[in-house]
C-alpha cells in the first residue's frame, strides 16, 4: 500500500509538471469561452477510505480565471476541525501566458472561524487563499491533502456547480476496500461510473468529464445544482465520532441520528416542568398551548453559533440549554421539544436544507447526511400540522417563512426517519397591501397617511426596522419608499403573532414638491410608493425553464385630494395583464377633487416554458412603464 501511494503521488507530480506548460491561457478551445468567467484546466479529486475512522482526501486543481466575476472561482476554501485535518497544501499562481507569477504554501492562507446562523457544522473552520491578481486572464494551479476521522459524510463532487464555471477536464476517484459499500447519485454527467478493483484488489469508482461549457446565467432559472454535473457519494456502514452505524435510506439514517445523536438528551429540571404546567393549565388547546410554550422558549433563550456534541451534528443537552439560555438550531429545538413533552405534546426534530432564494429539498432516493444545513421543529396536531423555527426570537409560532418553507424535510419521528413537507406560501398569501388617502396642496406639497399590511413571506418585511430606534426606524423608511423629500410625521408598526401573522406599518408623512406646477398646469406621479424599477436582462437562445420560486400579491388604494379646478389632461391610465405567470392592472379615475388609482400586481410561483421568457420581458416592462405614468392636470376654465 505505501508503495502504490508513494508511485501514485510520483505520478501526481509528474503529470503536474507537464501540465504546467499548457496554462497559456490561449490554449483554452473557443468552445468553453460563452458566458464563461473561470475555465477548470484540470482537476483530479480522490477519496480513498482507509478504515472507517480513516479517509484521505486528496485534491489537485488548475483553474483560469477570465475576468473580475471569476475571482470567487479562483478562491480556495479548505474546511476542517480537530476531526478533518488539512495535511499539506500548496499552489502556484500563473499569467495569461502561462508564466509563473506567484506561489504559495499554508503560511499564505487565513484560518477562521465559519459559525453561523444556520450551519449544521458549527464552529467548523476554514482556511482560505485568494491570490491578489488584478490582471486578466490567471491561473491558480493547487494541491492538498485533507484527513478525516469519519465516514458518514463524503463531500460531493461538482465541478461546475456555479454559473460561468468551464470545465476542460475533470475527475473524481473513491478507492475503498471490498467490504465497504457505497450508494452513489449521479447528475448530468456525460458517462456512467466505472467500477473495478485496482493493483492492491481496493474496489474503485471513477467519473470523468470533460469539454463541459459553462452554465449561463438567466433569470429566473432553477437551482443552479439541478442541472450541474456531480456525483454525491453515502456509506451503507460507518463511523462517526466512534458511533459506529450503517443505514439504506431515510428511515434507517434517521433511526440511527435518533438512537445514537438524540437519546437522552431532553431531561429538564423539575423546576422547569412545573413551571410549563402552571403556565398552560388554563389552556386546553394544544395548538394554544403549544405556542405558549414556544413564547416562553423565545423569550428565554437566545441564539449563539457554538461547537457542542459530536462534531456538530448532536444538541446541547436540554438541561444545558434552560441553565444557559442559549444554544444553537439543534439546540434550541431540542429543548423545545423537551418543553412540550412536560405538556405531552409530541414533536419532531427536523432536518431542512434553508435557503430563501430557492426551496431545496431533501432527495426522495437518496438519503445522505450532506444535503441539510438546518434544523426546525414539527408539531404533529391531529388535524393541523404546526412547524415553527426556534432560532428566532420573534418571528410567530406556526410560520418558517421564506427560510425553509415548501421543500422536503427529514422527520425524526418514533418509528425512524419520515420525510416531510413543509407548508407552500402561495402568491395570494403573500400580501402587501397598501392604503393610502393624501392631499396635494397648490404648492405641490403631499401629506397624508399610508397603511400597509404584510401577510404570508412578506411578513418580516419591517423586521429590520423594530430592532433600530425611532430616529433609525425614520431613516430606513424614507429609503424604502421613492417619494422624493419624504418626512415622518409619525411611524407606528404592529405585528400581530397569530396563526396568520400580519405587521401593519401606519405613515403620517409629508413630502413637499411632491408635485410640479407650471404654465396652469400640475404634473406628480401616480404611483407615490410601490414602482416596479425590475425588468429581466434581454436572453437569446434561452435553455433553462422559467423557475420562479416563489410567488407574491401587491394591491395599492391611493385617493388623492386635489386643488379644486383641474381635469386630466391626457389619457387616463388603464393597463390590465393577464399571463400564466402574473398579472397587473392599474387604473385611476377623477371625481372633482378625488383622484383614485388603484394597482394591483401578482406574481405566480410555478415552471414555465423557456419559450414565453420574452412574455416575461414584455410583462415586466409594462408594469414599469404603468408605475411611470405621470398624472398631468390642467386648469379648467
Amino acid at each position: 500500500m505505501r508503495g502504490f501511494i508513494i508511485v501514485c503521488c510520483l505520478a501526481v507530480l509528474s503529470v503536474g509538471a507537464k501540465a504546467q506548460q499548457n496554462y497559456d491561457a490561449s490554449l483554452i478551445s473557443k468552445d468553453l469561452l460563452p458566458y464563461a468567467s473561470s475555465v477548470i484546466r484540470n482537476e483530479e479529486v480522490t477519496i480513498e477510505v482507509k478504515d472507517l475512522d480513516n479517509v484521505v482526501y486528496h485534491v489537485k486543481k488548475a483553474i483560469t480565471v477570465l475576468n473580475k466575476n471569476g475571482d470567487d472561482d479562483a478562491h480556495i476554501v479548505i474546511y476542517h476541525d480537530k476531526n478533518d485535518v488539512i495535511k499539506s497544501v500548496k499552489g502556484v499562481v500563473y499569467n495569461g501566458f502561462g508564466k509563473q507569477i506567484d506561489k504559495f504554501g499554508e503560511n499564505k492562507f487565513e484560518d477562521v472561524n465559519i459559525g453561523s446562523s444556520s450551519s449544521l457544522f458549527e464552529g467548523m473552520r476554514a482556511e482560505h487563499y485568494l491570490p491578489s491578481v488584478t490582471e486578466y486572464p490567471y491561473t491558480i494551479a493547487y494541491e492538498y491533502e485533507e484527513k478525516s476521522k469519519q465516514t458518514l459524510n463524503f463531500a460531493p463532487w461538482i465541478p461546475n456547480g456555479d454559473i460561468g464555471i468551464a470545465v476542460e477536464k475533470s475527475s473524481f476517484n473513491f478507492i475503498c476496500s471490498p467490504d465497504f459499500n457505497i450508494k452513489f447519485k449521479e447528475s448530468n454527467l456525460q458517462t456512467r461510473a466505472t467500477i473495478g478493483r485496482n493493483a492492491q484488489g481496493l474496489k474503485t469508482y471513477s467519473w470523468q468529464i470533460s469539454n463541459l461549457k459553462a452554465i449561463k446565467y438567466e433569470p429566473f432559472s432553477p437551482y443552479v445544482k439541478n442541472y450541474a454535473s456531480g456525483v454525491q457519494i453515502a456509506p451503507e456502514k460507518f463511523e462517526y465520532y466512534g458511533l459506529k452505524g450503517s443505514y439504506n435510506n431515510w428511515k434507517e439514517l434517521g433511526k440511527w441520528i435518533s438512537d445514537k445523536l438524540m437519546v437522552n438528551r431532553q431531561d429538564l429540571p423539575y423546576q422547569t416542568i412545573e413551571h410549563v404546567k402552571e403556565i398552560t393549565k388554563d389552556i386546553n388547546d394544544p395548538k394554544l398551548k403549544a405556542k405558549k410554550i414556544y413564547e416562553y422558549m423565545q423569550a428565554k433563550t437566545h441564539y449563539i453559533s457554538v461547537q457542542v456534541g459530536i462534531g456538530g451534528f448532536q444538541p446541547f443537552l436540554a438541561s444545558e440549554v434552560d441553565q444557559q439560555n442559549y444554544g444553537d438550531c439543534k439546540a434550541l429545538v431540542n429543548y423545545t421539544q423537551a418543553l412540550l413533552k412536560a405538556v405531552n405534546i409530541e414533536s419532531y426534530y427536523c432536518i431542512v436544507k434553508s435557503g430563501r432564494n430557492h426551496n431545496v429539498s431533501l432527495l426522495s432516493d437518496f438519503a445522505s447526511m450532506s444535503q441539510a444545513d438546518h434544523i426546525i421543529l414539527c408539531v404533529p396536531f391531529k388535524n393541523d400540522t404546526t412547524w415553527a423555527d426556534c432560532t428566532s426570537q420573534t418571528i410567530p409560532f406556526g410560520y418558517l417563512g421564506d427560510f425553509t418553507d415548501n421543500r422536503t424535510v427529514l422527520a425524526l419521528t418514533p418509528e425512524g426517519g419520515k420525510l416531510m413537507h413543509t407548508p407552500k406560501y402561495p402568491a395570494p398569501v403573500n400580501l402587501e397591501s397598501r392604503k393610502a388617502n393624501f392631499t396635494i396642496t397648490n404648492t405641490g406639497e403631499l401629506s397624508g397617511t399610508m397603511t400597509t399590511t404584510f401577510k404570508g413571506v412578506e411578513y418580516e418585511n419591517r423586521d429590520d426596522l423594530l430592532k433600530e430606534s425611532r430616529t433609525e426606524q425614520y431613516k430606513m423608511i424614507q429609503k424604502k419608499y421613492p417619494i422624493n423629500n419624504m418626512d415622518i410625521d409619525n411611524l407606528d408598526i404592529k405585528q400581530d403573532k397569530s396563526f396568520d401573522p400580519v405587521t401593519t406599518e401606519t405613515i403620517k408623512l409629508n413630502a413637499r414638491d411632491y408635485a410640479t406646477f407650471d404654465n396652469g398646469k400640475f404634473y406628480f406621479l401616480l404611483n407615490p410608493a410601490n414602482r416596479e424599477t425590475y425588468v429581466p436582462k434581454q436572453v437569446r437562445n434561452r435553455l433553462n425553464s422559467i423557475y420562479i420560486t416563489r410567488g407574491y400579491t401587491e394591491e395599492d388604494d391611493v385617493i388623492y385630494t386635489i386643488p379644486a379646478g383641474y381635469r386630466l389632461e391626457k389619457k387616463v391610465l388603464n393597463e390590465k395583464l393577464d399571463k400564466p405567470f402574473g398579472n397587473f392592472s392599474a387604473n385611476m379615475e377623477l371625481k372633482g377633487d378625488k383622484l383614485i388609482y388603484k394597482r394591483k400586481f401578482q406574481l405566480v410561483e410555478g415552471t414555465y416554458d423557456k419559450d414565453v421568457y420574452q412574455d416575461v420581458l414584455d410583462f415586466f416592462q409594462a408594469v414599469v412603464d404603468a408605475d411611470e405614468y405621470n398624472v398631468v392636470l390642467i386648469k379648467t376654465n
